[in-house]
């Protein structure tokens, strides 16, 4: 039998809570990395548009990948999805160490197929982790899916953190800009082996954790079992699961069709933000006192304000619950598009980096609003299958961001 009783004044709460927050840094730290160390991609591949082009590539990956996985929910391992993509995280990361001392950190085309290879890893990496996390996280506390999102955006601030420390200490030697990447790259590959070992040995045996995911297994979920099995529950006898499973679950059309707009908001979240940052911020702000800081310290802006916005819900009487009036604030974050045109053409660096700023603080603070309204009213397996369309519809706004970032291109040349 599970045991359904609720653990001592939620035994593991607070413990849960730092748990998710380092997995969703871990979860997209190495591709922060590789964002945040774009002038050094832009010194080694000068003609290849390396900050759209890796964007680009890595996003078809993450998109197919989690629309098969999401399709498959109900009888896809939680405990190997998630295990496997921070492994792959972990393997991959380690990749760019090996290719930059491989190639003694020169460029060509060679260096820059490996690269994207490995950014289309990432891709498929996110996919697992970022669905199965948020699908998982879904059904438990909406204190855990903000602060797996906070993770999320801690890792663009710890990043663009580092990289400024890194640059400012490397800045006047030889091979500055390699050093400094290499230095990336190697916390992000210790980061990733912690996350898997974190998820593997610690989350699944919080007591907190164990009671949600024995409830989701009462309603039907059979997700979870691999997970109850690590932490030391038995799973449900096959008669009461025949019984579990009969239950009336909602199916992923239903559910879309219940939440399309939180499911079209997400997207037009990503949409904007994405056709934005990071292309356009990296390449197309023009020249300014702060010089080749200039891109490094709006790309730090952003995902700090990113971090302060999905902390900002947690206030209550400042967090958006209604539908409507999300949906409407989503919308009229697009006048940001010709803000950002005629700050870029016009306006002083001051002007960038507020517009900047505001851009993070929006995208941090919706995105925590959509993501822990969306799942209320559902059973376990119901909330881990729409956690799953959410973060679906999350990577297609930033498919869709990422391809409409070129068009910033138009009347520049190649």
């Amino acid at each position: 039998m599970v045991n359904l009783e609720p653990p001592t004044r939620l035994e593991g709460k607070y413990a849960a809570i730092v748990v998710c927050f380092l997995l969703g840094n871990g979860c997209l730290f190495s591709w922060n990395s590789m964002l945040t160390i774009e002038d050094y991609y832009m010194y080694l591949f000068p003609k290849y548009h390396p900050s759209r082009v890796l964007t680009l590539v890595y996003q078809p990956f993450a998109v197919g990948t989690l629309a098969i996985l999401s399709y498959n929910e109900a009888k896809v391992n939680t405990r190997l999805r998630n295990l496997f993509g921070y492994t792959l995280f972990f393997i991959t990361t380690l990749l760019v160490l090996v290719i930059n001392l491989a190639t003694s950190g020169k460029g060509g085309i060679g260096t820059f197929i490996g690269i994207c290879a490995i950014s289309g890893g990432f891709g498929v990496a996110d996919a697992h982790v970022q669905g199965g996390m948020v699908g998982d996280l879904s059904y438990m506390q909406p204190e855990f899916v903000q602060s797996f999102l906070g993770g999320l955006a801690a890792s663009g601030a710890l990043t663009s953190g580092l990289r400024l420390i890194t640059k400012a200490a490397f800045d006047n030697s030889k091979d500055g800009l390699r050093k400094g990447a290499i230095l990336f790259f190697a916390i992000s590959t210790f980061f990733e082996f912690l996350c898997v070992l974190l998820y593997a040995f610690v989350f699944p045996k919080i007591p907190i954790v164990k009671y949600y995911r024995s409830i989701a297994a009462s309603e039907g979920c059979k997700t979870v079992s691999a997970d109850l099995a690590a932490g030391g529950i038995q799973t449900i006898p096959q008669g009461e699961e025949d019984l579990a499973q009969k239950q009336e679950r909602k199916g992923n059309k239903q559910l879309f069709l219940e939440n399309i707009d939180y499911l079209l908001d997400m997207f037009l979240i990503y949409a904007l933000t994405l056709s934005i940052f990071p292309g356009f911020l990296s390449e197309d702000t023009g020249a300014h006192s702060l010089g080749t800081w200039y891109a490094l310290v709006l790309i730090a802006m952003y995902n700090v304000w990113d971090l302060i916005g999905r902390y900002i819900p947690l206030l209550g009487f400042l967090k958006l619950e209604s539908r409507k009036l999300i949906t409407v604030v989503i919308l009229c974050r697009f006048l940001l598009v010709p803000a950002f045109y005629f700050t870029a053409k016009y306006g002083d660096q001051g002007w960038m980096i507020m517009l900047t700023s505001f851009l993070g603080l929006s995208n941090g603070y919706l995105t925590v609003c959509v993501m822990t309204s969306a799942p209320k009213g559902y059973k376990g397996p119901e909330q881990n299958a729409l956690g799953n369309l959410l973060v679906l519809f999350l990577l297609g706004g930033i498919f869709a961001g990422v391809t409409l970032d070129w068009l910033w291109l138009i009347g520049k040349g190649w």
